[in-house]
């Protein structure tokens, strides 16, 4: 007779898409943190020692992807800071107030403004806990995915070991004791021949 022979069990496939996502949310959190981070250390940085001067718009949005652009003098060399929140009434070629760090010329804000970006810091206070739950849920999903995988070989090893029991079964208790007779059976039997 035949022993049964049982089908590996269909290991369940995940697409890539998951791993993908979760690095991507990772890289977005940090990326949103650090620009978050960066935009509260020139604030606190411009806020300990502020230093006024008066700017120059050069530039303004276009909504096609141009920023504003405010060139100014500071540590006696002419600059330029752009994406600063003008009003919308202001025009190329008017003066604007900027603060600058007395330490860092380039850590520039418009006057009475915290952020030097406030854009930027609305975006990262938004988007780090949105990228924050997305890699969390996405690192579930993986780990449930492998966890699956672990059962499923279990079981398969299962199947296998229930096969091969049922085979040497059918085909006689010889095909797992090896022709065998077991020890029991040999003791019983030569004590009835005693008595």
């Amino acid at each position: 007779m035949r022993t049964a022979t049982v089908p590996p069990p269909r290991t369940p496939r995940m697409g890539r898409g998951w791993y993908l996502a979760a690095v991507l949310s990772a890289v977005l959190a940090v990326g949103m943190c650090l620009l978050g981070w960066r935009q509260a250390d020139q604030a606190d940085r411009i806020a300990a020692h502020p230093v006024r001067t008066e700017g120059v718009v050069t530039q303004l949005p276009t909504g096609g992807g141009t920023y504003s652009a405010v060139s100014y003098r500071a540590g006696g060399q002419p600059r330029t800071a752009a994406a600063l929140p003008l009003s919308d009434h202001v025009k190329v070629g008017d003066a604007v107030c900027l603060e600058h760090a007395a330490d860092d010329p380039n850590a520039v804000r418009i006057c009475g403004d915290t952020y030097p970006q406030p854009v930027g810091v609305g975006l990262a206070r938004f988007s780090v806990p949105v990228a924050v739950v997305l890699f969390v849920i996405c690192v579930l999903r993986i780990r449930r995915h492998h966890k699956a995988l672990a059962v499923r070989s279990g079981q398969g090893k299962l199947a296998a070991n229930i096969a091969l029991a049922t085979g040497a079964l059918a085909d006689g208790m010889p095909a797992i004791t090896h022709g065998k007779r077991s020890r029991r059976k040999r003791r019983a039997g030569g004590r009835r021949a005693q008595h």
